[in-house]
């Protein structure tokens, strides 16, 4: 057994963001400044596109998002039943209601036809999950929306590196925000990114990220001299500070290396545990490049009596830590006592939520941290 618990999701921190760190925390501007700056130029570079918005999570941007579309009370959203509770509440924050979609069982993104069940003269937009990293097919979507002439906001909290036949998930619809949480690919500990090639949509959102101040507010305490900002908007405190930003500008130049070792990784659990009672991530689609967010498990009833809970349990008692990716927003109190969904409501999305597990995938693991989690699987299940 390990002698220390590993950690899920733990991030890889280096030396040269420990010093950008410092080195901001040293030149007295650790709010909203020119770090932040630096982070969208780079960032925006990075996916391809004309304006990158730094905000305070892909919650803070996806409520933007929405509220930047104009969406608001008596309008509805499609959401993925299977997702975190941040895509449904960006909605709900707006005033509309979100309607939740089943999803595909292997791909674990939106089921097309469940969306065009959903779809109403109410449904202003749909918000894809681009899940564990896995692109949603963007052709199918975004013909749905044209069809019907629906917004398209990119959840891509899980997929920074995605692509869809070669082009990254950003650089699809006008809007579509990134998470820089804690367990995601690229960290700022809490953070997160909007980007769009919207000229307009991308100035309503720096005014709508920090209280409604008239755009680059943030240069009035510059060594340019103090400028008087006005309120255009009743805006929100959602912007990303220096401090988030000297960790992003420096993990993002590591992206494409970490994502060589969690494929490492992946193809290392693809190979070891094949001939357990698991269900393993079905394979990425060739023609895209998938974002290896997360390394998902379904347990296999069929062939073990144990459940995913116990699972869980086992491997704790192992020192190996897991997620849930995740129960389905069916499964929630509030959205049943809300909207009045149940369980049973979503086939798909309800067989995952059951069963998922997600083990430990990062590019920090090392060949034993590998090692460990495959042997704790074996003695479980084997």
């Amino acid at each position: 057994m390990r002698d220390n618990y590993l950690v899920f999701g733990s991030p890889l921190i280096e030396q040269d963001e420990i010093d950008e760190v410092v080195k901001t925390l040293q030149s007295g501007w650790i709010g909203t400044g020119p770090k932040v700056a630096q982070f969208e130029e780079d960032f925006k570079n990075y996916v391809g596109v004309k304006y990158a918005i730094a905000v305070a999570s892909c919650t803070a941007g996806l409520h933007l998002s929405v509220v930047a579309l104009g969406i608001k009370e008596g309008d509805e959203v499609i959401v993925p039943a299977l997702t975190f509770a941040a895509t449904a509440n960006a909605v709900i924050h707006s005033g509309a209601k979100p309607v939740f979609a089943d999803v595909d069982r292997d791909t674990m993104t939106l089921d097309f036809d469940d969306v065009r069940r959903k779809i109403t003269s109410r449904t202003k937009a749909i918000i894809p999950v681009h899940f564990a990293g896995r692109a949603v097919d963007m052709d199918k979507l975004n013909e749905i929306a044209s069809e019907y002439g629906i917004h398209i906001i990119n959840d891509a909290a899980h997929a920074i590196e995605t692509e869809f036949k070669g082009k990254k998930i950003g650089t699809f619809n006008d809007l579509t925000s990134y998470s820089f949480y804690v367990t995601k690919n690229l960290t700022t500990s809490e953070g997160g990114m909007i980007v769009t090639n919207n000229e307009a949509i991308a100035n309503r959102l720096k005014i709508y990220a920090l209280h409604g101040m008239s755009k680059d507010a943030w240069k009035r305490f510059s060594d340019d001299g103090y400028k008087h900002y006005q309120i255009v908007f009743p805006g929100f405190k959602y912007n990303m500070t220096d401090i988030q930003a000297s960790l992003g500008i420096h993990q993002l130049r590591k992206v494409d290396r970490f994502h060589e070792r969690r494929q490492e990784v992946w193809d290392e659990y693809n190979r070891r545990l094949k001939d357990l009672p698991l269900i393993l991530p079905t394979a990425a689609d060739p023609a895209s490049r998938h974002g290896l967010h997360l390394y998902i498990i379904l347990v296999d009833d069929t062939k073990t009596k144990i459940t995913r809970d116990q699972l869980i349990t086992e491997l704790h008692k192992r020192k190996i830590g897991t997620g849930v990716h995740y129960l389905g927003l069916n499964w929630h109190p509030f959205y049943q006592q809300e909207f009045g969904y149940k369980i049973g409501d979503f086939p798909n999305s309800d067989f995952i939520s059951e069963r998922t597990l997600s083990i430990p995938f990062s590019a920090k693991l090392t060949d034993e941290d590998v090692n460990d989690v495959v042997e704790a699987l074996e003695d479980i299940l084997k």
